[in-house]
């Protein structure tokens, strides 16, 4: 039994990074049998198609979005701290989740039935809360009176880039990251 947990994990880890270099749509389950040398059908015996790899990709993704916001909360922190906590957050899902960060922000579209839903739920519960932060943050003068809309933008579109840009820019210290991304969207740059 636990030799065909680690397959299915084997199979989702190669399918993440097939579905990050060429999108959900143009990966079949042979294109992925393929990938790991061994035939389609085979794979048919640790998991039940593509659909179940993308919501496992997905899911696990979001769900630690949604542990570590839930942590954040518990922590009764100021709107700063929350924000830079969750900054750091997502700076270390990033680089421990990169291939599963590409699925989650280009395919999560493809996932069907309650894995959408589940997903969509915990998405959109992440945002609330952020937004929730960033208001009590400029409800208690810590944060400037900026539309909270265009601070959620600001800080969500760049962080979740970030796998892209990290990607591309080379191994950067974690902990110069996390400073300066702090800094950055917290701060600004005058």
């Amino acid at each position: 039994m636990m030799k065909t947990l680690s397959r299915k994990n084997e199979i989702i880890k190669v399918a993440a990074t097939l579905f990050r270099k060429k999108g959900y749509n143009a990966i079949s389950m042979r294109d992925i049998a393929s990938e790991m040398d061994m035939k389609a059908a085979s794979l048919y015996n640790h998991i039940s198609g593509k659909q179940e790899i993308l919501a496992t990709i997905i899911l696990e993704v979001a769900n630690e979005f949604t542990l570590g916001m839930e942590r954040m909360l518990t922590q009764k922190s100021s709107s700063l701290k929350s924000l830079e906590n969750l900054i750091e957050l997502h700076i270390d899902i990033t680089l421990n989740h990169s291939e599963a960060l590409a699925s989650l922000n280009n395919d999560w579209m493809h996932l069907e039935g309650k894995n959408l839903n589940a997903f969509i739920k915990m998405r959109d519960g992440y945002e609330s809360n952020f937004r929730n932060i960033i208001q009590q943050g400029i409800e208690a003068n810590e944060i400037k009176p900026h539309h909270p809309e265009v601070i959620l933008f600001s800080i969500l579109s760049t962080l979740r880039t970030l796998y892209i840009w990290y990607e591309k820019r080379g191994k950067l210290d974690v902990n110069v990251l996390k400073k300066d991304m702090v800094s950055v969207l917290i701060k600004g740059i005058v």
